[in-house]
């Protein structure tokens, strides 16, 4: 597998006299010149932007189902007579199939080109799951609703990262990623006060708990916003000639072509078997390292999905810990959209990574506010992960999918990173946390010196050749 990998990498590197290669002086004369490029170009983001815009409140209601924590506070442990670990085993048993099937279904994804319909169709049947999870009774059915409803949300999220790079330039993507994430952060924060008013006030409504009303309410408007979503989502570039003129999808094509400095995805694309994407991206050693450096940030992390326990430490009732859960995650929506813009304009990724890390070791020893903020970074790193395995597309689709997979992983031994027995304090909950964002940062540490020493290269090839510089890997 590793000489595979080197296989992949010199590939790569042997492509950099073709990446450095000027693009045609007149290349923007069919638009009509520089300024009607522009101003095309203007228009032809505010046109995506405005689509792409549906995918956080996806994002959002997706992240709404991971709410088990704040059933937790209103009787789903007890009424479903869960005892020792079978909590944290119905939290666990949604990440085993979870992780299962992105990289199965990002496949599928590429291959069809049609995310507007493959991921509303999704998302329709994880809205019924989830309305399935509030019908549950023992630990068997909650276990089996979880199972499934890890099967249908793994499309989602490395199938809109995908769908993202697809159609923004490196120097886009952070920001629109940023954005993709405030979904996580906003139902953090406005996913607490829902839930507080549906657990405070549904309680007995037509004989059911409040915490089943929580799922009922959540799955139905999961669905409705699912059939919306099916006509506002955006397909690839080369499916999209319902929305986009032919000269704006040609526009969507050269950008992408100037942005790595080869052909576009039709000509990258091998075509020779279906799976190649998968095995180039199973055969590169830094999809692996990518995915393990992920794996310890998701277990780093782990306290977002644990944050009402936490904050029950405090000692207030069950509506004003949800209320209190809020500030936090909007102060890190902020800081997230700052760093990522930041890294975008700068083009580096690997310094706005570790500080927001480094902020989260520090401030488990002062506040859970601060805490919060650690996403900022995984934000980030996901970004360059989509930099790095630029093309061809069927290798990046797999690369996500794998990376974000294999860092689920994490969740599934995060559910036991918090558990009661340890609290109020949780010390070994949060030294847990500290070692393994620190193992993060010094994979990353250790991966971009990997990157500098092929940028390295490519600038002796070019040198060796009098070419002028073409691609380059953002550190």
């Amino acid at each position: 597998m590793s000489t595979t990998g080197s296989m992949g990498r010199a590939g790569e590197e042997s492509n950099a006299e073709e990446r450095a290669q000027a693009l045609p002086s007149d290349v923007e004369a069919e638009f009509g010149g520089r300024q009607a490029r522009l101003k095309l170009e203007e228009k032809f983001l505010r046109k995506l932007d405005m689509r792409m815009s549906v995918l956080v409140l996806l994002y959002i209601l997706n992240y709404l189902t991971y709410y088990l924590s704040a059933a937790r506070l209103e009787g789903f442990e007890t009424d479903l007579h869960l005892q020792g670990q079978q909590f944290n085993t119905v939290l666990g048993i949604f990440y085993v199939s979870y992780v299962s099937m992105q990289i199965p279904s990002n496949m599928f994804l590429n291959h069809t080109g049609r995310p507007s319909i493959y991921l509303p169709a999704c998302m329709v049947l994880w809205g019924a799951v989830s309305c399935l999870t509030g019908a549950t009774h023992n630990f068997t059915d909650a276990l089996l609703a979880r199972f499934f409803l890890g099967i249908v949300e793994a499309a989602f999220f490395p199938g809109a990262l995908f769908l993202l790079s697809k159609w923004y330039k490196r120097s886009e993507l952070g920001l629109r990623m940023a954005l993709l994430f405030c979904g996580v952060l906003v139902s953090n924060a406005f996913g607490s006060l829902i839930a507080s008013g549906i657990l405070s006030g549904m309680q007995g409504k037509l004989g059911h708990a409040s915490w089943r009303w929580l799922f009922y309410i959540e799955g139905a408007l999961t669905i409705s916003v699912a059939i919306i979503a099916a006509f506002v989502l955006p397909d690839f570039p080369e499916n999209s000639q319902h929305f986009l003129s032919p000269e704006e999808i040609q526009l969507a094509k050269l950008r992408m072509q100037e942005d790595i400095g080869i052909g576009g995805d039709e000509e990258t694309e091998r075509k020779d078997t279906r799976f190649h994407g998968l095995r180039d991206a199973l055969g590169d050693w830094r999809v692996y390292w990518l995915a393990l450096a992920f794996l310890s940030l998701v277990v780093s992390l782990s306290f977002s999905v644990f944050f009402p326990t936490l904050t029950e430490t405090l000692g207030y009732s069950p509506t004003v810990t949800l209320l209190l859960c809020a500030p936090p995650w909007g102060f890190a929506a902020v800081v997230a959209f700052a760093v990522s813009r930041h890294s975008d304009k700068t083009g580096e990724r690997f310094f706005h990574i570790i500080i927001p890390l480094f902020i989260g070791i520090i401030a488990r020893y002062l506040a859970l506010f601060l805490m919060a903020q650690s996403l900022a970074g995984s934000i980030c790193l996901f970004t360059w992960t989509s930099n790095t395995f630029a093309h061809p597309p069927s290798k990046r689709a797999v690369a996500l999918a794998f990376v974000n997979a294999t860092s689920q992983l994490g969740n599934i031994g995060s559910s036991y990173v918090w558990q009661k027995s340890w609290g109020p304090t949780y010390i070994r909950s949060y030294v847990i946390c500290i070692s393994t964002s620190g193992l993060g940062i010094i994979m990353c540490l250790i991966f971009r010196q990997v990157l500098a020493n092929q940028n390295k290269r490519l600038d002796q090839l070019e040198s060796s050749a009098v070419r002028p510089r073409g691609y380059r890997y953002l550190l």
